[in-house]
């Protein structure tokens, strides 16, 4: 079963996705668009990799604040939610993504990547965090 990761962003969603025994996250694109609330091709992009790779579910990357509330962006990625399980009839997990973009971003800069480049992986690298998390919590 494949399981498909997204960060979400204002205006990039990183995708990744599992190997077909849900064990390890492996980085697939970063999907860009122009305007924050231009959500149309985003999904449909979406919804073809769901078909490419056979994703059986997807975690989300859930923006909480450090105090562990939920601030304007958790809201955007809720509505996402929402509108991803209406068009793909997966079922979407939430999970807390406090420091990913953080941790890609030094990911990046430990491996040489320069300055100029990590703003085009930086989202993707983020989703295989989030996606690698989650399944590292379910003990495989």
């Amino acid at each position: 079963m494949r399981i498909m990761g997204l960060d979400f962003g204002s205006r990039t969603t990183g995708v990744a996705v599992s190997d077909p025994l849900g064990m390890t996250a492996q980085g697939v694109e970063t999907i860009v668009r122009k305007d924050e609330n231009k959500l149309r091709q985003t999904c449909a992009r979406i919804e073809e990799l769901i078909k490419e790779y056979e994703i059986e579910e997807i975690v989300l990357g859930y923006p909480k604040n450090m105090n562990n509330t939920a601030g304007e962006r958790a809201e955007k990625t809720e509505e996402f939610k929402a509108m991803l399980e209406r068009r793909t009839g997966k079922p979407v997990i939430l999970w807390d993504e406090r420091l990913t973009t953080v941790a890609a971003e030094r990911v990046l800069m430990e491996s040489g990547v320069r300055r100029e480049n990590r703003k085009a992986v930086v989202d993707k690298i983020a989703a295989v965090l989030i996606l690698q998390g989650y399944l590292d919590s379910r003990g495989n």
